[in-house]
């Protein structure tokens, strides 16, 4: 087993991390920001070391700091959470060169999921269903237009590198082609240093659904079904569940068949999550396949009642599966809600300060993963998730009940939240009716957007 852990990561990921290496008997060594220097996981872990200044690419984002910081702990493994570096190929290939255990995949996994275009032919080859598009990167102008010609419209010019929603554009009439390509390139190059391309068919209003996988060093991967993802923002999502309402037994079958094959396909270990889109005639296509712990992993906890953090570091450790792939069941309905430190009536305007009051709801069926406490400063520099809400129920309707209750119960002060607009969501009766894709969440915040802005220029006398 693993006997000092590096948590290369802050938050409520890293108190994630924390927790589970404790109870599993490891030492944890936090690292650290100027302006995470006293966090919560900084002061939860055994030991903690700097990384440097505020800004990411000088601290959680900097390969020499995150690797000095592991030698200068003395750690045997690495834990990169989700984001920053966790998708980083570079990391596991340099923690292998320095002999630190890296608790995830292989770098070459990550590097061929990582690439949308590989990604795809890779899934493809497995047999898993793929949207219909270019095959492989795109690379002309001239080679973009005959595809296009034979998808058809309405399509998606994507990025292969990264993710996010960034260097993706959609193309609804052929001549807007050439200019969709260019912004996209263009993006692409800003936000992941390469502007490679791929094209695919736009489905129409499809469903999120992903499905979570666990792969020990010996060869069994396990599926812990799946998880509706289609709550989501500027492809951010924000509102996770599992199950997904549409999926029957023979179709969750079928889409865990063809998440383990691709798994498989790049001899993957460790946790990671195969994404796929739902069309409304119950086709599922694969989209991309993330290479880390996904932030919505507590709602597959919940159901299966697999820890999956902790069987990341045994599966790192040598150690098989703890549980049997065959064996592993669905039970109940759990519902997670991103509390983020952002306004949702003024275009998700982040809400940096002091959090002068945080009390978290509690009792039964009721689990808050959170990274911040009364007292602590929300940051402009990272991510503005404050805390996760997962609550698990016997059924859908029950779920639904107590996450009302729990955000009911939910006291933040200090910084705006998206509180607020959960409840909203949660009282709104196509949510309720499970009647959701993934353009819901921005419909809804649309109409209510549109009446505070209103509201706002006839208050200011405009």
């Amino acid at each position: 087993m693993i006997r000092r852990l590096l948590v290369a990561n802050r938050g409520e990921i890293a108190v994630r991390v924390i927790r589970a290496a404790r109870e599993l008997g490891i030492t944890t060594v936090a690292v650290y920001s100027e302006a995470d220097a006293g966090s919560m996981p900084v002061r939860m872990a055994d030991e903690a070391v700097p990384i440097g200044p505020a800004p990411a690419r000088q601290s959680y984002l900097s390969l020499p700091a995150i690797l000095n910081a592991a030698t200068q702990a003395r750690v045997d493994a690495l834990h990169p959470g989700y984001g920053f570096l966790s998708e980083n190929p570079h990391l596991p290939s340099l923690c292998e060169l320095w002999g630190i255990t890296f608790v995830g995949p292989s770098a070459e996994a990550i590097r061929r999921m990582g690439d949308k275009a590989a990604a795809r032919e890779t899934a493809r080859a497995a047999g898993a269903p793929v949207i219909p598009g270019s095959d492989g990167v795109v690379r002309s102008a001239a080679e973009a237009r005959a595809v296009a010609e034979r998808v058809g419209l309405p399509l998606m010019v994507k990025a292969s590198a990264g993710g996010g929603g960034r260097g993706i554009r959609v193309v609804r009439r052929m001549e807007e082609l050439d200019e969709a390509i260019e912004r996209a390139t263009r993006e692409a190059e800003a936000a992941f240093g390469q502007g490679d391309l791929y094209i695919e068919r736009l489905l129409e209003r499809p469903r999120h659904v992903e499905i979570q996988v666990l792969a020990d060093g010996g060869g069994r991967c396990a599926a812990l079904g799946e998880r509706e993802s289609s709550l989501q923002r500027r492809r951010q999502k924000l509102l996770e569940e599992a199950p997904a309402v549409p999926l029957t037994p023979q179709l969750r079958h079928r889409m865990e068949e063809a998440a383990v094959r691709v798994a498989q396909a790049v001899g993957y270990v460790g946790a990671g999550t195969v994404e796929f889109l739902l069309d409304r005639d119950g086709q599922f296509y694969f989209i991309e396949m993330n290479t880390r712990v996904q932030v919505e992993h507590p709602c597959t906890e919940w159901v299966t009642g697999i820890d999956i953090v902790k069987e990341q570091l045994r599966v790192a450790s040598g150690e098989p599966l703890s549980f049997d792939p065959a064996a592993v069941e669905m039970r109940g309905w759990a519902i997670e809600c991103r509390i983020n430190a952002e306004d949702p009536d003024r275009d998700f305007r982040p809400s940096p300060g002091r959090i002068t009051r945080f009390d978290p709801p509690a009792g039964p069926g009721v689990r808050v993963d959170q990274g911040v406490e009364a007292g602590d400063t929300v940051s402009p520099y990272y991510d503005s998730l404050l805390a996760k809400v997962i609550v698990h129920g016997r059924d859908r309707a029950e779920a639904v009940a107590r996450m009302r209750r729990a955000l009911a119960e939910f006291r933040v002060e200090g910084v705006t939240t998206t509180i607020p607009l959960h409840r909203r969501i949660l009282d709104d009766p196509a949510f309720v009716a499970g009647e959701v894709d993934i353009e819901y969440l921005e419909d809804l915040v649309a109409g209510r957007v549109r009446a505070v802005h209103a509201a706002d220029r006839e208050a200011s006398g405009g």
